[in-house]
């Protein structure tokens, strides 16, 4: 492990209890409002149970806050500087004591952003990370990698950043070997792998997923060969470029040399200069050139990136006719057939697959040997991984001892497995997906599925106009309605689906969905399907402020999931280093949090 810049210092597990334990005051009190289904909106009269505000009270006071917030950042400042992480119950009374009501939207705003991860202080910078991880070291970039051309932007996004961190730790730790778990379309391990020269595996679980990573990386090095070749064309065109223009000025310097000699006279009344009469060809091509290699990124070979599928010296750069023969140099033919040698080994050794995708569902007891035969000092990483299989993920690299580091972004924290959210209800499963560190596991705490799928909101986007489906979310409320009085039916495990988009009214909605719940849709009316919707239509507001509390709240429990990774990672003794970092932009997206880990060196 390289010691050349030590990591930044990150908060220590007595230090993260304690913030955990605000978090949870404050969520104790708010998580029937996440806990609470928008489908039975109406039928469970859910904004008379949870909240005492009238609606447009709500939404006028949560439009004002954010717009404060992004006018003033640190505004949640004096509230967690308050709480100092203490256990401390003295903060602006949010819901009623005996009702356990919403009273004050004020203070329920400010609570939920002192208790979301920006505000809590846990966050380690990236760029403070990624200075400290390379030390002295240049930056390996990539300015002519664009991603984008086969990605879509968000997927192009979150695969720069993360492989940029990924081979910072790799050099950092001294390892070539990467497994990427729930690997997918094989994205970022196709990335790692040409970009970076790093070997990798990706594994996922859908042999459909692994048969097209497999199709999608051929193409992909098609591509890079590619843009290789016409990289290496443009500057050997230039290259060729320079040496005719050198030749220009050979000519032109014997020419004016010719001159000189034949008008000796003249020559004490003026002394001549190629530079006199001829541009500097060979500081502007010098120049051009340096900048071609700098944007072909030409370093040494423990920087070489396989992007250009080896790395190449200037010789490689110019045309033969562009080198002179010397008695002590390679005869020009001997010189061309070991080059051509040298290439061809070179082209066979980067045409292994250094990205290797495989099928395989992954526990947190996996046997990774028995699913990578070459398995070594490595790192886990994994991009999204959806459900159990991010903390699975920090589970095998607590265990595993090839396992060096991990860095894993989790994603659909509804597929969370809690322990204790169905307690009477045997199972032998022993490791969950919630929670995972001790404080949790003692104090038996459970979100809840209505929760976790509040956690998946996307605050950010909300903020900036990609609001929430407000209509589609009232038509499904007032179906359930009409389904609860029409058909007595209170609970229903089939799904309408998308159907929204699909119809060109509430009634025509409607009509869908019954036909496609199983429902006898002629024993209704038109006119008794538009009574409902004249009913509710006025309390559409309820519906539009209560998901408004919802989205508010959802950084708080996406906090609580972090933070009890988080506390696992620094409960390990062999983990020399755990952090979470802001990763991607969380506009573009929303699950932008990594969890980061190095074990101590042996």
């Amino acid at each position: 492990m390289a010691a050349s810049c030590p990591l930044p210092v990150t908060p220590d597990l007595p230090t993260l209890r304690a913030k955990l334990h605000g978090v949870l005051r404050f969520l104790r009190e708010a998580l029937p409002i996440s806990n609470a289904h928008t489908v039975d909106f109406y039928t469970e009269s859910v904004w008379e149970q949870l909240v005492d505000l009238p609606p447009e009270t709500v939404l006028a006071v949560l439009r004002r806050s954010a717009a404060e917030a992004e006018a003033q950042p640190s505004a949640a400042r004096p509230l967690a500087e308050a709480q100092g992480g203490s256990d401390s119950t003295d903060f602006p009374k949010v819901f009623c004591e005996t009702s356990q009501k919403l009273v004050s939207v004020e203070a329920f705003a400010l609570a939920a952003k002192c208790y979301s991860v920006q505000n809590l202080g846990i966050c380690t910078p990236l760029e403070q990370l990624l200075v400290a991880l390379r030390g002295n070291q240049k930056q390996r970039t990539g300015k002519n990698v664009k991603p984008d051309e086969f990605m879509n932007l968000k997927k192009s996004h979150e695969v720069q950043a993360m492989s940029e961190l990924i081979s910072s730790v790799a050099d950092y730790y001294g390892v070539k070997q990467i497994i990427d778990l729930g690997s997918g379309k094989g994205y970022l391990s196709s990335f790692l792998s040409l970009k970076y020269g790093l070997k990798v595996y990706g594994i996922d679980s859908s042999n459909t997923n692994t048969h097209g990573a497999e199709e999608r990386n051929r193409k992909l090095k098609k591509h890079w060969r590619v843009y290789h070749r016409r990289s290496k064309l443009d500057v050997s065109a230039l290259a060729l470029q320079t040496a005719k223009e050198r030749k220009l000025q050979d000519e032109i310097e014997c020419n004016a040399y010719a001159e000189g000699v034949g008008n000796s006279s003249t020559a004490n009344q003026e002394k001549m200069s190629t530079s006199d009469f001829l541009p500097d060809f060979s500081g502007s091509v010098i120049s051009n050139i340096r900048k071609q290699m700098e944007n072909l990124h030409v370093h040494s070979h423990r920087e070489e990136n396989l992007y250009f599928e080896n790395a190449f010296s200037v010789r490689d750069l110019l045309p033969i006719n562009a080198i002179e023969s010397t008695s002590s140099q390679t005869p020009k033919r001997k010189m061309l057939e070991t080059n051509k040698e040298r290439r061809k080994v070179t082209s066979k050794s980067n045409e292994s697959n250094v990205y290797s995708p495989l099928t395989s569902f992954i526990t947190a007891d996996s046997e990774l040997h028995d699913i990578i035969k070459d398995l070594e000092d490595c790192l886990m990483v994994g991009l999204h991984t959806c459900g159990d299989l991010a903390p699975n993920t920090l589970r095998i690299f607590a265990s595993k001892s090839e396992i060096k580091g991990v860095c894993s972004v989790g994603c659909c924290y509804h597929l969370l497995s809690e322990e204790f959210e169905n307690p009477h209800k045997e199972c032998t499963q022993e490791k969950w997906g919630f929670p995972m560190c001790r404080s949790l596991k003692e104090g038996r705490w459970c979100c809840g599925r209505n929760a976790r799928m509040s956690a998946c909101l996307a605050l950010e986007r909300v903020a900036v106009g990609q609001g929430l489906p407000t209509e589609s979310l009232f038509y499904r409320a007032v179906l359930q309605d009409i389904i609860k009085d029409c058909y007595g039916i209170t609970k229903c495990d089939r799904h309408v689906g998308k159907l929204y988009s699909k119809s060109s009214s509430f009634l025509d909605y409607v009509r869908k969905s019954l036909k496609k719940l199983g429902l006898d849709e002629s024993k209704l009316p038109e006119k008794v399907i538009m009574d409902y919707y004249e009913k509710y239509k006025p309390r559409m507001n309820e519906l539009e402020a209560f998901n408004m509390l919802k989205v508010v709240l959802a950084p708080c429990i996406e906090t609580l999931i972090l933070l009890d990774r988080l506390c696992y990672l620094k409960e390990q003794e062999d983990i020399a280093w755990s952090a979470l970092v802001k990763l991607f932009d969380p506009v573009k997206s929303p699950r932008c949090y990594a969890l980061i880990a190095l074990k101590k060196p042996q």
